[in-house]
């Protein structure tokens, strides 16, 4: 029988996540309220014998709730929950059917630096026994613990007993104690959860970043990123060494070169055909290798495309076997090893009326699967479906708010660069219109080594219902196209990049989709840096700009690194020379002939929000005009509720005054 599971604290929630809008539109504050509503649901795992869910729940603003929901009578617990600020919840997963882990994180101040940490947690499915993984932080710690380490096999035959990575600090020496810590590096304990008992599988090893397991509980692979000087600079070469099956010792795999993607990486062991699956370039794009891990290297072709990258294995759950691999050319797709469950994906797209399946976690036996069925149109419903009965029940919907509103299709496109090369692109116009002369926005994507792909874009469908259509171009800079797609990236190629962007607004013009005199652009990370660098380019192109957490400054944007072991990979990769001065929107602000509308938060570890500040400052002083919003407290993402409603709430006006009604 068909059931919905009744998340009753959702409708408590919801009524909490609008921001003040007194003196809005209503129709404007409706809509920001609307798409500005972080997912309810981001994430369902499920337990070992298919009958309890975890799910990450959207609460009022930043607030995320973990719940526990049992999927026989629908009744849904809260356990615990983060304020999104201070903390937040990264991801939670089954050890067992009584037995939790979570990963909580955030941002600290380490030097005059903001750095990430990301910390593991244990508790009962019962909310009790919370209990932190990782070696206890002390402040006599000889260097900054920005992570605990990382459950690396979930060990389903032992309920309740997991693999960890654990990072092991060692003391300063000057403790003034006798007894003080002197293990150094990440090794492998198994930690019972039950009795919170561990007993060391590796030994700590300096300068090992990761390692990877058979999802039997051996441990295969480490990997280890060279370093260069006292300070241990990354070098961007990545060692990766191997063990035989039924030896401790380790034998070279090989290195990996991330600065130009040569050799292979790793992705997931298989312990069946006691091989690695990987990704190595060939013919210019990532492809998939099964590689032996007997000590012969011997090596075979899993899959390859000729137009875009292989990207990733799937699986049905965490450890469990890979079943297939993705790629996305216009649209994301699944290949799968086992035709059962490419016959399984498609009958799901047919009951649930939605082209998008993916499958987020299974039980044990492989038997009760969570489905996410999904579209261009529809952000998401979570499902449970019962592979023995055929039974398939709905856990939640990822954005109830838009439900019953109808949203706009998003369609594959080729726009015509300067130079004649096609730029694949997607285009959404707004439903129930006629598809001509009407108002834009050019949405580029941040990265610039990103890309986007076909489905549900909150932002592009806030854009669309108000009556904007929307264009987004995956520029060249882009990534899974290949190496001549990316150039050199869209710092070091920005005309390039910037010049297909702009290309993205003329093509809608000459295909009488928009009106000249009403185009505007909106970009987040790299996405604002292309807004702004546009905007200064073709001063008369667009009527208004939009730049959430843009770069606009390439020298303070590789400045900024110092102090961080990656500080020469951001540096060879922004690179030196006139561009720096050219490609910066701050040093081009006298330029931009339009309004301008800046939006960042204050807790920003990928671009820092002195990026828009300074650019706020050049555009007064060349007297321009800009608003500045400013969110405390909030990262990159600006993951809240209220906050993005805010946002959407600015961003409407500035569109309605420039190139609406």
């Amino acid at each position: 029988m068909k059931f919905r599971v009744r998340l009753s604290a959702f409708a408590v929630l919801l009524t909490c996540t609008a921001a003040a809008t007194a003196a809005v539109d209503p129709k404007l504050a409706s809509d920001a309220q609307a798409f500005g509503a972080r997912e309810i649901v981001e994430d369902v795992a499920i337990s070992p014998s298919g009958s309890k869910a975890l799910m990450l729940s959207a609460g009022p603003g930043s607030v995320t709730y973990l719940q526990v929901a049992d999927l026989n009578t629908g009744i849904v617990k809260t356990l615990t929950n983060s304020d999104g600020r201070k903390d937040k919840l990264y991801w939670c997963q089954f050890a067992g059917d009584d037995n939790i882990v979570c990963a909580f994180g955030g941002v600290q101040p380490y030097n005059n630096l903001l750095t990430r940490y990301e910390k593991l947690v244990a508790l009962r499915a019962d909310g009790s026994a919370f209990r932190a993984l990782g070696q206890q932080a002390k402040a006599t710690d000889s260097y900054l613990r920005q992570t605990d380490g990382d459950v690396i096999d979930w060990l389903p035959d032992q309920d309740g007993t997991i693999l960890m990575s654990r990072l092991y600090i060692p003391e300063n020496e000057s403790t003034g104690t006798i007894i003080s810590r002197t293990k150094d590096g990440l090794g492998v304990d198994r930690v019972d959860l039950k009795s919170f008992k561990s007993s060391m599988v590796e030994p700590p090893k300096s300068g090992v970043g990761s390692y990877m397991t058979d999802g039997r509980g051996h441990v295969r692979l480490l990997e280890a990123a060279r370093t260069r000087g006292e300070q241990q600079d990354l070098t961007g070469k990545v060692l990766f060494k191997f063990r035989v099956a039924g030896s401790n010792d380790w034998r070279d795999f090989g290195t990996y070169d991330i600065t130009n993607d040569e050799g292979y990486l790793p992705l997931a062991v298989e312990a069946g055909s006691d091989s690695l699956f990987a990704l190595r370039k060939t013919n210019g794009r990532m492809a998939l290798y099964r590689v032996k891990l007997d000590g012969s290297g011997a090596a075979s072709l899993v899959g390859s495309n000729d137009a875009v990258d292989i990207d990733d294995v799937v699986r049905l759950g965490p450890g469990q076997r890979v079943i297939g691999y993705t790629f996305a050319d216009d649209r994301r797709q699944t290949v799968y090893f086992d035709p059962e469950l490419a016959s399984l994906r498609d009958a799901l797209a047919r009951a649930t009326k939605q082209p998008m399946i993916s499958f987020h976690g299974a039980s044990a036996d492989g038997q009760k699967v969570i489905v996410l069925a999904g579209s261009d149109t529809n952000a998401g419903t979570f499902y449970r479906f019962d592979r023995a009965t055929k039974q398939l029940a709905e856990i939640s919907a990822v954005r109830p708010a838009l439900t019953n509103r109808t949203l706009s299709p998003m369609v594959p496109i080729r726009i015509p660069a300067s130079d004649g090369v096609q730029i694949p692109a997607y285009l959404t116009i707004p439903a129930g219109t006629s598809g001509k002369n009407l108002p834009a926005v050019v949405l580029p994507h941040g990265g610039p080594s990103a890309r986007d792909e076909w489905g549900f874009d909150w932002l592009a469908q806030f854009l669309a219902a108000r009556g904007y259509v929307v264009v987004q171009p995956n520029f060249r800079g882009s990534s899974g196209y290949g190496d001549q797609w990316l150039e050199e990236n869209g710092f070091k190629s920005w005309r390039t990049s910037i010049g297909d962007v702009n290309a993205a607004a003329k093509y809608l013009v000459d295909q009488g989709i928009a009106d000249p005199k009403r185009l505007a652009i909106l970009g987040w990370s790299y996405g604002g840096y292309a807004a702004l660098q546009s905007a200064a380019m073709q001063p008369q192109l667009y009527k208004a700009t939009i730049a959430i957490a843009p770069v606009t400054d390439l020298s303070m944007f590789r400045q900024e690194a110092s102090g961080f072991t990656n500080y020469k990979l951001v540096k060879d990769y922004v690179g030196s020379g006139p561009h720096l001065t050219e490609g910066s929107p701050l040093r081009n602000a006298d330029k931009i002939a339009v309004p301008v509308l800046l939006v960042h938060g204050d807790l920003d570890t990928n671009v820092s929000i002195h990026q828009s500040e300074r650019m706020e400052n050049a555009l007064r002083a060349a007297g321009k005009q800009v608003e500045f919003l400013k969110f405390d407290g909030l990262d990159h993402q600006l993951d809240d509720s209220s906050a993005r409603t805010e946002m959407l709430t600015k961003v409407g006006e500035l569109l309605d005054r420039t190139i609406g009604h």
